[in-house]
């Protein structure tokens, strides 16, 4: 066994979206999760976000249910579990239930709305707490709709990253001396701290709330993506004085005058429109080959099917195998402590 949480015991609630891959970031760096499921719940052990764990069986509306899960929480660290509020203490299984049972036990509960508000009985998913938070309404071309950026800023970035980072600070704080305490994530709230760059720019009048007309959402010609001939496409982010300068060198765009004015808006529009006559005249894997591993801050736009065979992800065992399935390995890495190998989730036998 291995890993920077080695010795960190959690039970995890079984639930689907943001609480499971909190668990998995947990289970891939040596904690050991026991994923308490429904008897007869369906369960794909190939499944990335449910790797590594330990599968306990418990029906939480019964007596005995109710009572296996205060045992698997009188020895753990933490808990987690993601049903609506209010829930847990019907099923009688509430904080107080389970401080009284561990009172160093940290319990993080994962919503979309959070524990309190208007809204927190109110169902929801990733699109509508981003939504609310004002991330979606930023993400799209400047002449469509939004554009929902699949359910990666609500669920995972501002839910399970969010609950991974406060079940390892409250364990911490528990350790050191401190008591248990419950944790209320709230994807709302954190896909809105995710933005707390934005607030900055937005208050220095650098960000403007107009969707593909800022620096970083597709307004710039010197961040975004173009097409090429084949219809793939290639990723640009040269905003540096010094790579935007490379850029133009190896395009022969020096002596434009637009592009001599880089952080000026009202020059983008013509430069983007050069940018994408220029790309268009090869392919995606011809402009990879004269411009990947240079300094204008160049990448294909990759399929998820061909993202494993790039070679700096083959080179970084950024993709593993697990049961014969392609997933996305651990992450970050430890130089110490390296994460384990993930593994299929077994049935707890006791």
């Amino acid at each position: 066994m291995t890993g920077v949480l080695f010795g960190v015991r959690i039970v995890e609630l079984a639930s689907i979206g943001p609480g499971p891959f909190c668990g998995m970031m947990l289970a891939d760096h040596g904690a050991e999760v026991i994923r308490v499921e429904r008897p007869g719940q369906p369960h794909d052990p190939r499944d990335p976000v449910l790797r590594s764990r330990t599968i306990a069986h418990a029906d939480l509306k019964t007596e005995e249910g109710r009572e296996r899960v205060l045992d698997l929480v009188a020895d753990a660290d933490g808990l987690i579990e993601g049903f609506r509020p209010g829930v847990l203490e019907r099923l009688e299984l509430g904080p107080d239930v389970l401080l009284e049972r561990n009172p160093k036990l940290v319990i993080g509960r994962m919503t979309g709305w959070g524990q309190t508000g208007p809204l927190a009985q109110t169902a929801g998913h990733d699109i509508n707490y981003i939504a609310l938070s004002g991330v979606l309404g930023g993400v799209g071309p400047a002449d469509g709709r939004p554009v929902p950026p699949m359910n990666l800023v609500g669920d995972y970035g501002g839910g399970a990253m969010m609950l991974a980072f406060g079940m390892v600070s409250g364990i911490l704080h528990a350790r050191t001396g401190g008591a248990g305490q419950v944790i209320d994530c709230a994807m709302t709230d954190g896909s809105a701290l995710l933005t707390a760059q934005i607030w900055g720019l937005r208050h220095r009048g650098l960000w403007h709330d107009e969707r593909g007309a800022n620096l970083l959402d597709g307004g710039a010609y010197f961040y975004g993506c173009y097409r090429c001939s084949d219809g793939e496409y290639v990723a640009i982010g040269a905003i540096e004085p010094q790579f935007h300068a490379e850029l133009l060198e190896r395009l022969g765009l020096t002596s434009d005058p637009d592009f001599a004015q880089q952080m000026n808006p009202k020059t983008w529009p013509r430069c983007r429109e050069r940018l994408d006559a220029i790309f268009a005249t090869r392919t995606r894997d011809e402009w990879a080959a004269d411009f990947e591993g240079s300094d204008i801050c160049f990448a294909p736009v990759l399929a998820m099917g061909e993202a494993p065979g790039h070679g700096h992800n083959v080179a970084r065992e950024t993709f593993i195998e697990v049961g014969g399935a392609v997933q996305p390995a651990p992450a970050p890495r430890f130089s110490r402590t390296p994460a384990r190998a993930p593994s299929l989730s077994k049935s707890r036998t006791d």
